[in-house]
């Protein structure tokens, strides 16, 4: 069976959100009480979350602000970050977590891989995921940059901040993705 060819552009204002109060959380796929069984995954990665944390002390979370290590006094900066899932090759493995700071100067020069279970990247800095098939990539590019996207049957294109022109395709703003199945690999330049 051959995969068909699509881009399946999906506008930040059509995706799930969960406001919790002190969690804001758009969803890309189905998550908790936002159940939509032809919207549950695409390829590997099951979640991929738009999160803000309030700022804040007595928050017992996994994921936390650090503001006070950047010298902020007040619990007021909330963190912004992308929360995402890939399926792992096997069962019954050890939930795990890792964290992975990145030069900002290797974003900026293209692609990098963030979390990988691919074998060419086993010497790379990403973090090891327990999947042989997926990679997680990330970039910050300059307006007028641009980047290929890899070429694989499944890619999810999310862009967390400014906007970027889609090969093909056109705009995508901040907090837009893209599901491409069985296509090249665009070019995503910088706007």
């Amino acid at each position: 069976m051959t995969l068909p060819s699509t881009i399946d552009v999906r506008r930040a204002k059509d995706r799930y959100v969960t406001d919790a109060g002190r969690l804001d959380s758009k969803h890309s796929f189905s998550f908790s009480h936002h159940y939509d069984q032809a919207n549950t995954h695409h390829g590997l990665l099951l979640v991929n979350n738009d999160e803000i944390v309030s700022a804040g002390t007595g928050i017992l979370h996994s994921e936390k602000n650090d503001a006070w290590r950047l010298g902020h006094a007040e619990h007021d900066e909330p963190v912004h970050f992308i929360q995402m899932w890939v399926v792992p090759d096997d069962r019954g493995i050890v939930p795990g977590y890792e964290q992975l700071d990145i030069e900002p100067a290797r974003l900026v020069s293209g692609l990098v891989s963030v979390a990988s279970g691919m074998e060419r990247h086993a010497n790379d800095t990403a973090i090891r995921i327990k999947n042989r098939y997926a990679a997680l990539y990330a970039a910050r590019l300059e307006p007028g940059q641009s980047v290929q996207r890899p070429d694989a049957p499944f890619v999810h294109l999310f862009v967390p901040r400014g906007i970027v022109e889609l090969e093909g395709t056109g705009v995508i703003v901040a907090g837009d993705a893209v599901r491409f199945s069985a296509i090249g690999g665009q070019r995503v330049s910088a706007v």
